[in-house]
């Protein structure tokens, strides 16, 4: 399964006020694995940025002056995310401006139409309720290092939100394995024996990959049907 991890930085909180989109940085994995592709590009707003979201990711519209407007480069964001399962934390905001963007450009479009989209702050509400759920208390909660992140930066954070994604979902707190690791894990596997009628069976168990795929299927579940999944009370 594709999936692209997506992260956004913006001129302001309110998309009514008409904020902007300033930077876009996405992640993408494949089966729950790093390919290695990204998509990061910082935008010019054509417009003043809010002190309080300049304290937030450090960008300046001086500094912006010179990269490309969404309307420039909205195709090949369109083309990088185009059927892919959006992971975004706090997704309605992001969609919302990039949905904004896409309006300006005269795209016919919304994100909705080309992606699914997965909100990661959602699903942590439903697995941790009660409790802080923002990137930085997932990072603590999931032992996932950002210490580096000084700065809100759309591609720093999607690449941070991987990480504690992979780990909500499945244990797997690393982006990478290499081909040694996974042939141990298919070597790992118990084949434990058993009868059944006087016949010898073996009984295959589920690998890590497997419980994996199964726990974000639950969580799929979880997060569709307010936390009455079924299977979860077998």
């Amino acid at each position: 399964m594709r999936q692209v991890v997506l992260d956004t930085e913006t001129t302001g909180l309110e998309v009514e006020q008409q904020h902007r989109v300033i930077e876009i940085g996405c992640v993408e994995l494949n089966n729950r694995r790093l390919t290695g592709r990204t998509y990061h590009q910082y935008l010019n707003p054509e417009r003043d940025i809010d002190e309080g979201a300049q304290q937030v990711h450090g960008l300046s519209r001086a500094q912006l002056a010179k990269e490309p407007t969404f309307l420039q480069v909205h195709g090949e964001f369109l083309e990088f995310v185009r059927d892919a399962e959006l992971i975004i934390h706090n997704a309605p905001f992001d969609v919302a401006f990039l949905d904004a963007e896409l309006a300006r450009a005269a795209s016919a479009h919304k994100i909705s139409a080309v992606c699914r989209v997965l909100d990661t702050l959602a699903l942590a509400r439903q697995m941790h309720p009660g409790q802080r759920n923002n990137l930085d208390a997932l990072c603590r909660r999931y032992s996932v290092d950002n210490s580096h992140r000084d700065y809100h930066g759309a591609l720093l954070d999607a690449r941070i939100l991987a990480e504690v994604y992979l780990a909500m979902t499945g244990g797997q707190a690393k982006l990478t394995l290499s081909a040694e690791s996974d042939l141990g894990a298919v070597q790992a596997r118990r084949i434990a024996p058993a009868r059944l009628d006087g016949m010898r069976i073996a009984v295959i168990r589920a690998g890590e990959a497997e419980m994996a795929a199964h726990e974000h299927v639950l969580a799929l579940l979880d997060k569709a049907s307010g936390g009455n999944t079924v299977w979860r009370r077998l």
